[in-house]
């Protein structure tokens, strides 16, 4: 297909039209010319809407778990295999691209979006995003990495300023979509509402063609979020082809600053190129596709992914997991446990064709040897209001008859959600007072935690002896979720955010949400573990953190070679032994710390990571490589990555701050001239 030839066939008017959406969610086509319309739905973690006649509809789809489950599992080839399970969907249902993944970088956990974000590291954000666009892109379906860029907060997102220095945006903020666009080249980026240092995102050109096209090798189109472009000229000469929705003024605006000189034709010849390459690239690739799908197999992924998304945070005495050697009766207390919450709310909101519940699954489980009794505390129409008191005293006389209690509790659908961020980290104060009452008459009590991101246990951690924090884990999570508590399997999530003791503990606390023009980044590179780690600060739980009802061990440290010059590859290699009695998955995390360095640096990053599977007693060796980025910090005065010649110490982990080896490794700079 010439697209050239095509362009230059099409009338001005038929340009400017192919320019902005021809109705909500699909673009115009040129019939007369061959060019074919395109359908978009919202995702990341479902199919959610689609056009039809020119009436949006909603759609039943598979629930996976949200971005910030898959996170959990710190698995980029389980990611990958929910990506193609939905690209599998997207052809099905006649979605040419699903807008996801979304890859902003969580700077406060009050972001009502962070649910629907991987990280607050770069690295893994940049990873799983790659791995999600990979999976759905092999479907022969388009994905649209989103929200570019330093769209980190829900609160006035359609006019804030995020001020941000250029070294936190290319160190902590750009690095995790520069990541996933070299890795897996998405056929479209999709831009930020929010300004970013006083200019739109949608009209900002050193973003979107300067660094994204020109640097990193976008070959793609940009594509606004929905009703972001403020001025469609300025927009089109920054680099975006495609306005949506469907805009009944934006061709007319276009035409009339092209009559006055103010785009030229070869700009707007430009735009369509790239447009229309990636429109006949869908085209073409909707013979590979299926056609069609099987839901259960996809409900079974669905199911292995919150398995190990599910993270265990505390478990003191072994409460976990429940057996009729430990308990002949368990409580089970709250609406969660019946209907659990699987998603926040938004565009990304999914309509599942089905939802496990814990509650049977725990029955089930429990069979004759264990006595079940189910508490219902509240109803699903539960707003806020106080929990009855007989529905309390129904609970704490279950918890005071129980061997173990658990007790189910979290965040409704609408608690996180698009278009606004939570107004604090704690649960809802009824539930916080139903843990505290509960836990008063059962000390073995176990919290389960159903939300998409941190949540400020300082209330009620302490008087508790489990908390197993269950994410948003989709329609298969509930009985995910109830295996995880019965033995079945061992957790092996661990957490991609740094739970914070409270919020006032967070590095974005100061100048958060900013004054209703911008808000300053000024903690600059400091994000999440950065922060906490350099400045030792104390936790509640640290980045990377998550039990196994297993152990693991790690010896036999290599590092080769000792001593490297800039851009060679440096291979750490060690051993992991499973030294418990069943089998577990284990997450192992490198950091790299710059022992001596002229700038301000973290005390360590994450730079590679990866997850085995082993048996009991069953040993293996893994090898990770490092490159240039490893060692890498952004120069500000140089506009360039920049290595400095000296020691790095090279960390391997459980955690952020569960630290089991250490070795280092002299990189010698090329250009040492910092």
């Amino acid at each position: 297909m010439n697209v050239k030839d095509i362009i230059s066939r099409m009338t001005i008017e038929e340009k400017f039209t192919l320019l902005t959406g021809k109705n909500n969610f699909q673009t115009v086509a040129i019939e007369r010319l061959g060019i074919p319309s395109i359908a978009v739905s919202d995702g990341p973690h479902g199919v959610r809407i689609l056009e039809d006649g020119g009436k949006v509809r909603a759609c039943k789809a598979v629930c996976f778990p949200t971005s910030s489950a898959m996170a959990a599992t710190w698995n980029p080839g389980l990611v990958r295999s929910v990506g193609k399970a939905l690209g599998e969907e997207c052809g099905a249902l006649g979605v040419d691209i699903l807008a996801g993944p979304g890859t902003n970088i969580k700077r406060t956990p009050l972001c009502g979006r962070n649910f629907e974000y991987y990280s607050e590291d770069p690295l893994l954000a940049g990873e799983l995003s790659a791995a999600f666009i990979e999976g759905v892109q092999g479907e022969g379906v388009g994905a649209s990495l989103k929200h570019f860029a330093a769209n980190n907060q829900e609160f006035d997102r359609l006019q804030i300023s995020s001020e941000v220095d250029i070294r936190a945006l290319r160190e902590i903020y750009f690095k995790p979509f520069e990541i996933a666009v070299r890795k897996s080249r998405p056929w479209t980026v999709m831009c930020a509402y929010n300004r970013l240092n006083g200019i739109f995102c949608s009209e900002n050109k050193s973003i979107l063609n300067d660094i994204l096209r020109d640097e990193w090798g976008f070959d793609g189109f940009v594509v606004s979020d929905w009703h972001a472009v403020h001025d469609r000229v300025k927009s089109l000469k920054a680099s975006l082809e495609l306005e949506m929705p469907f805009n009944d003024k934006s061709a007319a605006v276009l035409k009339e600053a092209y009559e006055k000189g103010k785009i030229t034709e070869d700009e707007i010849n430009s735009a369509l190129e790239r447009l229309l390459n990636i429109v006949f690239r869908i085209s073409s690739a909707r013979s590979r596709r299926l056609g069609e799908y099987n839901a259960e197999s996809h409900h079974g992924l669905a199911k292995e992914a919150a398995l190990e998304a599910i993270t265990l945070l505390k478990n003191e005495d072994m409460i976990l997991p429940v057996t009729k050697e430990k308990a002949k009766r368990v409580a089970v207390i709250g609406q969660f446990a019946m209907e659990p919450a699987i998603q926040g709310s938004g565009s990304s909101r999914v309509i599942p064709g089905n939802v496990d519940s814990p509650l049977e699954r725990i029955l089930e489980l429990a069979g004759n040897d264990i006595e079940v009794e189910f508490s219902l505390l509240y109803d699903n129409n539960f707003n806020g209001a106080d929990i009855s008191i007989k529905g309390l005293n129904k609970a704490m006389e279950a918890a005071m008859n129980a061997d173990i209690v658990i007790v189910f509790v979290g965040n409704y659908t609408d608690y996180e959600a698009e278009g606004y961020d939570r107004r604090t980290m704690k649960l809802l104060p009824e539930f916080e007072n139903c843990i505290l009452r509960v836990s008063a008459q059962n000390p073995n009590t176990v919290v389960v935690v159903q939300a998409g991101s941190a949540i400020d246990m300082s209330a009620w951690i302490d008087k508790v002896k489990g908390v197993v924090f269950a994410w948003f884990t989709g329609q298969a999570g509930g009985s995910a979720l109830a295996e995880i508590l019965f033995g079945l399997a061992s957790p092996s999530g661990k957490t991609a955010e740094t739970f914070p003791v409270r919020i006032e503990d967070t590095p974005a606390y100061g100048t958060y949400p900013g004054n209703g023009y911008a808000s300053w980044y000024s903690e600059g590179i400091m994000t999440g573990y950065r922060y906490y780690d350099t400045y030792d600060k104390d936790v509640l739980f640290p980045f990377g953190h998550g039990l196994s009802y297993t152990a693991f061990e790690y010896s036999c440290l290599r590092i080769s070679p000792e001593a490297a010059s800039e851009g060679d590859t440096v291979t750490v290699g060690f051993k992991i032994r499973n030294s418990g009695g069943i089998r577990g998955k284990e997450t192992f995390q490198l950091y790299v710390r710059d022992m001596v360095c002229k700038v301000l640096r973290p005390y360590k990053e994450l730079k590679a990571f990866g997850k085995v599977d082993l048996g009991p007693g069953e040993e293996k060796e893994v090898f990770l490589k490092l490159d240039r980025d490893a060692f890498a910090y952004f120069n500000a005065s140089l506009n360039a990555w920049h290595v400095e010649s000296g020691v790095f110490q090279i960390l391997i982990g459980s955690s952020s701050r569960d630290i089991r080896l250490k070795g280092s490794v002299n990189i010698k700079a090329l250009n040492d001239f910092s």
